[in-house]
């Protein structure tokens, strides 16, 4: 077989395989630099997470299968009552980046004021979007039980579900918004982290009621 011959058979072939590898990178996963991400899926319980210790390894499991489990990672959520404990507090100082590498926010108050975070950026440990407002099903709420500056809510109207551990009738968990859209043009429509309670209780069936699937933001706190 010619030279001539042999290089046209063969460039198919490493077209293929280029493309195939292209396509592979394309959906790959966040990877070691990913230092944000919202979860693919749920604790499958609505917002019984096993408390904030069984929500740091559910983001630690999924982090860890997207290729950056040696960071430690932290759910973002507040906790009530005695020994209370404000997300904002427990997910390290920042910069933190989405599996693409786009920049969420560079420090705690950046991420609590003017940050990088929309339905564009918002992305799960796989790389992949969030379904959000206008999508089907939406799930643009996500569990965070936090006041607007990420500290943990007073007073006796359950916002955390239990501190995390209930999945029925009883109680509520304040949601945000991951695609910064609600029913109207109100800053509690837009808000990431603050946008309304959920209705009906802290089951799954409950969570989905609101426009959600009991997602999390999780965060590398180090």
């Amino acid at each position: 077989m010619s030279l001539s011959i042999t290089m046209r058979v063969l460039a198919p072939v490493v077209l293929l395989t280029l493309g195939t590898s292209a396509q592979a990178q394309t959906a790959s996963s966040g990877g070691p630099n990913m230092t944000f991400f919202v979860t693919s899926t749920g604790s499958g319980k609505g917002a019984d997470l096993g408390g904030l210790e069984g929500a740091d390894r559910h983001c630690q499991t999924l982090a860890a299968a997207a290729g950056a489990g040696t960071k430690q990672w932290r759910a973002y959520l507040s906790t009530q009552g005695q020994g209370a404990v404000n997300a904002r507090d427990r997910i390290g100082r920042g910069p933190w980046q989405n599996a693409k590498g786009e920049v969420i926010a560079k420090d705690v108050e950046d991420l609590h004021g003017a940050n990088n975070l929309t339905k564009q950026t918002a992305l799960t440990e796989k790389g992949e979007l969030v379904k959000g407002r206008g999508d089907t099903p939406t799930m643009h709420d996500i569990l965070t039980g936090s006041q607007a500056d990420g500290r943990a809510f007073t007073g006796g109207e359950d916002m955390t579900c239990g501190n995390w551990t209930r999945s029925g009738t009883e109680g509520g968990a304040m949601l945000g918004h991951h695609d910064r859209m609600g029913l109207d043009e109100s800053a509690a429509a837009k808000s990431w982290n603050m946008s309304h309670r959920s209705r009906g209780g802290c089951s799954q069936d409950a969570l989905r009621g609101t426009g959600g699937a009991g997602l999390l933001y999780c965060f590398a706190a180090n």
